[in-house]
């Protein structure tokens, strides 16, 4: 009962994220597009002060929208704060990261392959990489490397590349894609409560004394948005990488991450150039190239080799090799596989086959053989954080067995 309850909490908790981050990320999106679509107003606007403004037709209507080169004469007695979309997406984040990580602790976090810990140390760990992280993100903010876009982008993304490393070294391949993630996003957030938000008070309160506002505010509230805008793309991807054992299961999985967040964060560069009318297809062609690019430097050697076994079977090499029977493809799934993935688990956490996927049999085994391939064999993601001690030899033995 206390397992079924906890994923219907989980259940919850990850669509409130979900559905916040989709409005932080909407809100972020739309005020770049705006704020670089911006076109010289007429005479009349400029004479009131207008500095841009822009036409847009949606929902069956028009808008006229307009930004103020300093402030309004007067300002209007509902004025819209962006914030909540930021905090809520934050906190709903770090629920879920307790809830799943750190209350699972011994499931979810800590890989004993990888550093004998404590469930109490692996969440210090954890915790302490969000706040070491954070605090390396605002003192380089505070230096002059900020005045400088490219180099201080590319410093953060050692930074972010170096945080999954380290992370990798002591935690659970998941859990340090996921930390990674939750990193980005504490300083995304921290963009906004600590400096976005505190900027547009001053230029709010210098506004309603009819004062014309310090434009060192609204320039160090548009840098951070920008540092948003950026960093979207990455951690969208860092999202959704626990459905993607080839990223984080590799064994430079920490590289992975950090050339996908570069691409990411370049193919965000191509609509803010477009947003100011400069249209470079390059950008995105390079993008794709450069995915594509990582997505074969990465492939597994047994992957490259796979497609060469029904050759190698045939000839001198493969004859040496004893031919894997069904019983002990069975005798390895069971041992290893149906704890979980069975009509009646007897995992200590899962109390329901993930995914629905059952190995009860020979003939589910081998439906679902090239998932298990690339699962078990390719990438080592199963079983789930290696709780059963599957050995090498084993993974060769079923990874035979499945090609035959």
């Amino acid at each position: 009962m206390e397992a079924y309850l906890v994923d219907w909490l989980h259940l919850l908790i990850r669509f409130l994220h979900v559905l916040t981050a989709i409005a932080w990320i909407g809100a972020s999106f739309y005020f770049v597009w705006l704020d670089n679509s911006l076109e010289k107003p007429p005479q009349w606007k400029i004479d009131k002060g207008i500095k841009g403004d822009l036409w847009a037709v949606h929902g069956g209507g028009f808008y006229e929208v307009a930004k103020y080169q300093n402030t309004p004469e007067q300002l209007p007695k509902t004025l819209h704060w962006f914030k909540w979309e930021a905090y809520s997406t934050w906190l709903t984040g770090m629920a879920l990261l307790i809830v799943v990580f750190y209350v699972g602790a011994q499931s979810y976090l800590i890989d004993s392959t990888k550093a004998d810990l404590t469930s109490w140390q692996a969440i210090g760990i954890g915790v302490g990489s969000l706040l070491a992280g954070f605090a390396v993100y605002e003192g380089a903010c505070r230096t002059p490397l900020i005045k400088h876009n490219l180099a201080f982008g590319l410093v953060m993304l050692a930074l972010v590349t170096f945080m999954a490393w380290a992370l990798s070294q002591v935690l659970g391949d998941r859990a340090a894609y996921i930390h990674v993630g939750a990193l980005i996003g504490t300083c995304m957030a921290g963009n906004v409560f600590n400096t976005i938000m505190p900027s547009q008070r001053v230029m709010v309160e210098a506004a309603a004394k009819g004062e014309t506002p310090d434009p060192y505010y609204g320039n160090k509230a548009k840098l951070r948005s920008t540092h948003n805008n950026y960093a979207t793309i990455p951690v969208l991807f860092i999202m959704l990488s626990n459905h993607f054992p080839m990223t984080y299961g590799h064994e430079y999985g920490w590289l992975i991450l950090g050339a996908l967040a570069l691409v990411g964060a370049w193919a965000r560069h191509f609509f803010n150039l477009r947003h100011h009318g400069k249209v470079k297809p390059m950008i995105i062609v390079s993008a794709l190239v450069a995915f594509f690019a990582i997505a074969f430097i990465a492939m597994p050697s047994n992957v490259l080799s796979s497609g060469k076994s029904a050759d190698l079977q045939a000839g001198t090499q493969a004859s040496a090799l004893p031919r894997v029977t069904d019983v002990q493809a069975l005798n390895i799934v069971g041992q290893h596989c149906t704890a979980c993935h069975s009509a009646t688990p007897t995992d200590d956490i899962f109390k329901v086959s993930p995914g629905g996927v059952m190995f009860d049999n020979l003939d589910q085994i081998k439906a679902m053989k090239d998932r298990i391939l690339a699962r078990a064999v390719h990438t080592h993601d199963m079983p789930f954080m290696n709780k059963t001690g599957m050995t090498e030899e084993e993974r060769e033995v079923l990874g035979r067995w499945l090609e035959q």
